[in-house]
């Protein structure tokens, strides 16, 4: 997962992209970097680590001009080490293109081969980003020597090669030295996009973004999310243009991003992230009624933090008490690429603290975002019996997580996904619970689909096992898992280097 941003200004954009890496900064915290253009030469910065410690206002002077592309980076394909597979990517022909991206691609060993064949194109990373760029590099060349130019019907051409050569998820931001700023989203739109303008004395501004709290807090008024398969087009005089670009578009968001990944105060594809988890929150209260006797629940209480609205609309539902009885460090780094499962619930314990008071004697019901692989789950139904819970019982707002999610999130394999063979009885055995109660997938899409009745299809493998783009088999995750697991040998569940901990590590 990243996040990704592109502005058109009239001004010097450098402290704009900055400010917008810190508000999308939740979405990757491996890498961040900084491309701007001023004429036809771009101006690069990046590095691992925080946005606010790779950049450093020696760097930020260097970054010239009115146009620039900047990201923020979770890896999901290459490694969270090299610094030389951070964002933006560049190259220098045919006109001198830099691009971010957010998703993951599924054949991308097999665009590896066509550009070394076909395209005499060399890629110098594990990265697929770096591989989508070649791809539209060489598709923008191609559509230009057939149209003796490069003007916005030329481009579009270009990115409807690049849907139909490329599978999987991506969001794209794109510069076209001496040309504009360019994005586009994938055919299924898994991954979100938006764009936003701002009116100044000099003209019109715009930005993109992955979410629209970019906008939102730099200023700029939003104006709608990029549609599948849609690219937009902005120019150095500030002219906007717009284009379908694929045969044949459907719009399925990733449900994982309302449930954890995108902040509440974001709107994606027409639905605030918030509403959508207070949703969660009632019909999760539906299936906690249900399963659990009245009068087994003292206290409803939030695993910090994107759990905290699913936690006080049902704790409000069922007319239960609701406290905070979890503090969170905002100092301890995340959880999900400890090298073993010693080290992560170190990290556990440092980053979350139980205010004992709120525990002592009750019986108290603990709601978090979801269970992926359970070793986290499994230490803070522990700290909360440490700290005198006389039962603990356990909420999920999202459904068992029994499957991989290839378009853009580092989820771990089969084997380590708790749920993936394990039935919910025995995933309460395995956390420690006194009672577990998952949320349906039927009312996770409900949830959404409230807040935006016209959405009709969603992106959920992680859920149900169905991949939206067609392409993924099983031989496919199996060749992606045993690379993954390659470097290290894995004892069981937990011990991958990359695995994603999403409960609780927001």
């Amino acid at each position: 997962m990243c996040g990704i941003v592109g502005v058109m200004a009239n001004t010097p954009v450098n402290q704009l992209l900055y400010d917008a890496l810190l508000l999308l900064q939740h979405r990757g915290q491996d890498a961040a970097g900084i491309c701007t253009v001023s004429g036809n030469r771009f101006y690069m910065h990046k590095g691992a680590g925080l946005a606010r410690d790779v950049f450093r206002t020696r760097n930020m002077r260097s970054l010239l001009g009115v146009s620039g592309i900047a990201q923020v980076r979770y890896p999901t394909q290459g490694s969270a080490a090299d610094t030389e597979e951070a964002q933006p990517f560049y190259v220098n022909a045919p006109f001198g293109i830099s691009l971010v991206h957010n998703g993951n691609l599924t054949n991308t060993e097999r665009m590896k081969e066509e550009m070394f064949r076909r395209d005499k194109r060399h890629i110098n990373t594990n990265s697929d980003s770096e591989v989508l760029l070649n791809v539209l590099a060489h598709e923008l060349e191609v559509a230009s020597e057939a149209a003796t130019s490069l003007d916005p019907e030329t481009i579009f051409r270009a990115v409807a090669a690049v849907h139909r050569r490329v599978r999987g998820a991506y969001a794209v931001v794109a510069q076209i030295a001496g040309y504009g700023l360019l994005a586009f989203r994938d055919p299924y739109g898994i991954r979100p996009l938006a764009f936003g303008v701002k009116e100044t004395d000099q003209g019109t501004e715009y930005m993109v973004a992955s979410e629209s709290v970019a906008l939102d807090g730099l200023g700029f008024r939003f104006v709608r999310d990029v549609a599948p398969g849609e690219a937009i087009f902005i120019d150095f005089e500030s002219r906007f243009f717009e284009k379908q670009c694929a045969e044949h578009s459907s719009l399925n968001p990733c449900l994982f991003e309302y449930v954890y990944l995108a902040r509440p105060d974001s709107t994606l594809d027409g639905v605030s992230v918030y509403a959508a988890r207070l949703r969660l929150g009632e019909y999760l209260a539906r299936r906690v009624a249900a399963e659990l006797r009245s009068g087994e629940i003292d206290v409803v209480m939030p695993i910090p933090d994107s759990s905290r609205p699913a936690a006080m609309q049902l704790a409000n539902k069922l007319n239960l008490n609701y406290r905070e009885g979890f503090i969170k460090n905002r100092y301890i780094g995340r959880t999900f690429i400890m090298p073993g499962q010693a080290v992560r619930t170190k990290s556990v314990r440092q980053k979350l603290n139980a205010i004992g008071v709120e525990f002592k004697g009750k019986s108290v019901l603990l709601v978090d975002d979801s269970i992926v692989r359970g070793t986290t789950s499994q230490e803070i139904v522990q700290m909360a019996r440490e700290a005198g819970a006389t039962r603990v019982s356990f909420a999920s707002s999202a459904p068992p997580v029994r499957y991989p999610n290839v378009y853009g999130i580092d989820m771990p394999t089969r084997a380590e996904l708790i749920a993936s063979s394990r039935t919910e009885a025995e995933i309460q055995a395995a956390i420690g619970a006194d009672a577990l109660v998952f949320q349906q997938l039927d009312d996770l899409k409900r949830a959404v689909r409230d807040c935006n009745p016209e959405l009709r299809r969603f992106e959920a493998s992680c859920f149900d096992g169905i991949y939206v783009t067609g392409d993924v088999s099983p031989a496919y995750l199996d060749r992606i898992e045993r690379a993954r697991l390659s470097p290290m040998t894995v004892e069981g569940i937990g011990l991958s280097q990359l695995s994603l901990a999403i409960e609780g590590s927001d």
